[in-house]
């Protein structure tokens, strides 16, 4: 599972250190690709790939399907870490999210996002009362 937040720099090139403690699991190859809230997705390569066999599943039919599969999968970039543990963002993919010097890295449970620092704070700042005052179950069986 990845936790936590972290705040590498991005070089010249696009590269950056993947914290220390996601390099691990991380280190076999990992897939980066749009996320949501124009951050990044960041899987392992064996998750990304079930979620592909997931996503294979839903019918041709479903046009939700085909444009979410289309928006995830056209840019996705498989990577493996280097002796350093760094990884390279590919250019789409930095414009995508608006990734510059600064970026923030989390953990999300069964992914990592990379976030535009400040972007990240934004989406913060705007979530931390709704978080606060959730009074319905978001989660499937609540937190306790």
């Amino acid at each position: 599972m990845f936790l936590g937040t972290h705040q590498p720099r991005l070089d010249d090139k696009g590269r950056m250190f993947l914290p220390a403690k996601f390099r691990d699991k991380l280190a076999g190859g990992l897939v980066i690709t749009r996320g949501q809230e124009r951050c990044l997705y960041v899987f392992a390569l064996a998750d990304f790939e079930k979620l592909a066999g997931e996503m294979s599943r839903t019918p041709v039919t479903n046009k939700a399907a085909r444009n979410f599969q289309r928006v995830l999968l056209s840019a996705a970039s498989d990577e493996i870490p280097d002796k350093q543990g760094r990884i390279t963002i590919p250019a789409i993919l930095r414009e995508y999210a608006g990734l510059t010097k600064e970026c923030t890295v989390i953990g999300a449970g069964n992914r990592v996002e990379l976030w535009a620092t400040e972007a990240w704070n934004e989406l913060l700042a705007s979530t931390e009362d709704e978080f606060a005052d959730q009074a319905q179950e978001v989660i499937p069986g609540g937190l306790f």
